[in-house]
């Protein structure tokens, strides 16, 4: 799928702990899984309950938080249900745009606010955790941000309860995807959207090629860098390039828990979701809408704000750039044409989904 480092599994997630017995690794790994719960539980409290309505007992559920999405709820939400997504597991933080009075109003969405920081609940991640483990377990979990839309081989024929069930069949409870920037052709903030439209209309365009992974060092799971941000802005700086690798579709068990957004969870076996030459994995991308025109009001807000990065002093160049209205296309940006193209590009694979 991606050029990655060649070391075997053993050398590479311990290698930076020779010291260390697998076993006493192992030991360290369950303890960080079970510290990251507790600090979920902890915060149970920071999230009020504003509307729960009845999830029915079958199909695949959404967890997410947000914040002033507006401008692209209506499409997300017809976009999942469309997948066949049976119900929407909300966390609301502090919307002023009308998001949450609109979700509220859905009768498949389930909606929790908080006025709370989403920078120390770890990014969403506790507060979603409190809600996965009381309504996910048994059931596929799908934990997806308002601008991700997920696209796999034959997505705009085959739901996610086909997806599901091929993988249980195969005996796999977790899906991995690939996080691609969408981009306009010209000034970001020059594009022509309208509220409720599918965004990638807005937003057709992607950097194709330029990917690079390898396997994490401590949680074995394939870290993938690159694409149009480590293009623009990270170019001198490569090592702070966003992760670009998420593995949002579990089949959630007690005990299980993310620990940096989607993109490693604990156990680790759990993060084992791309191909790496065994032809096997079905695996997915997640189109990243988050190029639409309003990106530079967003940016001004998040730099004041300070939320989306533990360092966010680091990224504020990021954000001034954002701000800035930028041109991302370049000569070598290709036109999103559907969920084959991305295939033969490499960007998502098959395995073993007929």
């Amino acid at each position: 799928m991606f050029p990655f480092t060649p070391q075997t599994e053993d050398h590479q997630v311990h290698g930076t702990q020779n010291f260390l017995t697998d076993a006493f690794f192992s030991y360290r790994m369950r303890w960080k899984r079970r510290r990251l719960l507790v600090r979920s539980l902890r915060r149970r409290k920071e999230i009020t309950r504003a509307v729960e309505r009845q999830i029915p007992k079958a199909g695949v559920l959404i967890f997410s938080t947000m914040r002033n999405e507006m401008v692209r709820l209506e499409h997300w939400l017809a976009y999942y249900r469309a997948l066949g997504v049976a119900h929407f597991l909300v966390v609301d933080n502090a919307s002023d745009d009308g998001t949450a009075e609109y979700l509220a109003d859905q009768s498949d969405v389930s909606l929790w606010m908080t006025p709370e920081s989403y920078k120390a609940s770890r990014f969403g991640v506790d507060w979603l955790s409190c809600l996965q483990m009381k309504y996910g377990v048994g059931r596929w979990c799908l934990t997806v941000d308002a601008d991700e839309l997920l696209v796999y081989p034959e997505s705009d024929d085959r739901g996610l309860d086909d997806l599901t069930a091929h993988l249980d069949a195969t005996g796999r409870d977790a899906f991995g995807a690939l996080m691609l920037d969408m981009y306009p052709k010209g000034p970001v903030g020059q594009a022509q959207y309208e509220t409720g439209t599918d965004p990638i209309q807005t937003v057709p365009w992607f950097d194709p090629d330029n990917y690079r992974a390898k396997l994490h060092p401590v949680f074995g799971n394939l870290w993938i860098q690159g694409g149009v941000r480590d293009r623009v802005f990270f170019g001198s700086q490569p090592e702070r390039s966003p992760t670009l690798n998420k593995t949002p579709l579990v089949k959630w068990r007690r005990g299980y828990a993310y620990v940096t957004s989607t993109h490693q969870i604990l156990p680790r076996r759990l993060n084992k979701v791309f191909d790496l030459g065994d032809q096997t994995n079905v695996s997915g991308v997640l189109l990243h809408t988050k190029f639409l025109p309003n990106i530079g009001e967003k940016s001004a807000e998040e730099l004041s704000r300070a939320q989306h990065f533990e360092n966010s002093d680091l990224y504020q160049p990021y954000y001034n750039a954002l701000i800035d209205d930028p041109d991302l296309w370049f000569e070598g940006s290709a036109y999103y044409e559907g969920t084959a193209q991305l295939e033969a590009l490499g960007l998502m694979t098959r395995g073993t989904w007929g």
